[in-house]
């Protein structure tokens, strides 16, 4: 955990939750040492996310501190790129790195939440759709507007746009560069729901609480499916189904939340599996 309230980013705790601080004012650009920060954020989760570890953390949110949740890129780092000696190659490793920054959000092995409280671009958005879910106030805005400096958003962000709402909205959104209201994406599948701006960081603190409180392994059996159809087709999620959902029955969670659901009732079911 990062206790040193200076850095840009930082993993807190909140019980079963880990939650990601992005906090680099004014308007949470992202630099080197947000870059780095986020990279530093993704293996600390990757270890306190782990199966057996004895203070598991069971879902993870992310949020910023500010106005914005960010302005975008620091252009100063697309500059330094142009301008040097092998443009290409310093292109291809930057985008390689943030690729890998996007996919180690995307592997943890329990739900993640991006809860975006106001205007959100570029790498803020791609790591967003990094995410298994993203909630948004009623005021937030979102963009991919890579088309202002003569980039396309490389970080994942319309491969996974198009997997959330198809490629003819992805690239409207990319092709375009405009800004879009977080009730026109939620309408598109992209925005899970959109919240009052009033009490919304409360009430996405609660949304992320609940996920963890379920059921750990479901979720990372959920998670594997869903990302083996989206990516291999629906006929490979159902061979994979079978031994992973089998595995589930000899967990603490089925155990204790059957036990409960036969003893209590409905709506009683109890989770205790780490």
């Amino acid at each position: 955990m990062s206790d040193d309230p200076t850095t840009p980013v930082r993993v807190e705790r909140d019980g079963d939750l880990a939650v990601v601080v992005l906090d680099h004012p004014p308007l949470n650009l992202f630099d080197e040492s947000v870059f780095a920060g986020f990279e530093h954020a993704v293996a600390e989760l990757t270890r306190i996310t782990a199966p057996g570890n004895p203070d598991r953390a069971r879902a993870v949110l992310f949020e910023a501190h500010g106005r914005v949740v960010s302005g975008g890129v620091d252009v100063h780092a697309f500059h330094e790129i142009a301008e040097g000696p092998d443009p290409v190659g310093q292109g291809t490793a930057l985008w390689s790195r943030l690729m890998r920054l996007a996919q180690g959000i995307e592997d943890l092995p329990v739900p993640t939440v991006s809860a975006a409280h106001g205007l959100t671009l570029t790498a803020a958005f791609e790591l967003s759709l990094a995410c298994d879910l993203l909630l948004a106030t009623e005021s937030a805005s979102f963009g991919l507007v890579e088309i202002v400096v003569g980039l396309t958003p490389s970080m994942g962000g319309p491969q996974r746009l198009a997997e959330r709402a198809g490629p003819a909205r992805a690239k409207e959104l990319v092709l375009t560069g405009e800004r879009f209201p977080a009730e026109a994406l939620r309408e598109w599948g992209v925005v899970n729901r959109v919240l009052p701006d009033d009490g919304f960081a409360d009430a996405a603190r609660t949304f992320a609480r609940t996920l963890a409180a379920g059921p750990t392994t479901a979720h990372a059996t959920t998670k594997q499916i869903v990302g083996t159809a989206v990516r291999e087709g629906v006929r490979a999620a159902d061979a994979i189904t079978p031994r992973l959902s089998g595995a589930l029955f000899a967990t603490e969670d089925l155990r204790a939340a059957v036990g409960s659901f036969l003893a209590d009732g409905p709506g009683r079911a109890t989770y205790r599996g780490r």
